[in-house]
């Protein structure tokens, strides 16, 4: 897939309403959780290689929980999916999530899951990604 607007031309373009925007409709993550913040940013710097589109924004994280741990930092439960089943990165995908949250402050530990239900389909993808791909639903 080729980008036919880069995240700078889209964020300029919506301004203020970018943020909002660049929240996929799906995804059922701890946005009031302390550690959101820092998981977000992590998470928006993890790219399919194929698309140029970082794998939040496509809508690929399904559910995230945060448990805390009394003592140590917290184990992070990643429910995703990939665009394909034939993903060429589906081996690779889950230890790049784990490379991206590891360095979180206050995350211990990150069990990531491929899950294939519900199948992945471009309308859980936040209008943002929706826009830099021209793909519209």
């Amino acid at each position: 897939m080729k980008a036919v607007a880069n995240e700078d031309m889209v964020r300029n373009a919506l301004g203020h309403e970018y943020d909002e925007m660049a929240e996929p409709p799906n995804a059922d993550v701890p946005r009031d959780h302390p550690l959101w913040a820092g998981m977000d940013k992590a998470l928006r710097e993890v790219y399919d290689p194929e698309i140029p589109v970082n794998i939040y924004e496509l809508g690929l994280i399904y559910k995230i929980e945060i448990k805390e741990n009394e003592g140590r930092g917290a184990d992070i439960d990643v429910k995703m999916t990939l665009t394909s089943p034939h993903c060429p990165v589906a081996q690779e995908m889950p230890g790049m999530i784990q490379n991206a949250l590891f360095p979180v402050e206050g995350v211990d530990n990150v069990d990531v899951e491929i899950i294939w239900e519900p199948a992945w389909e471009p309308s859980m993808m936040a209008e943002t990604a929706k826009l830099q791909l021209n793909m519209f639903t």
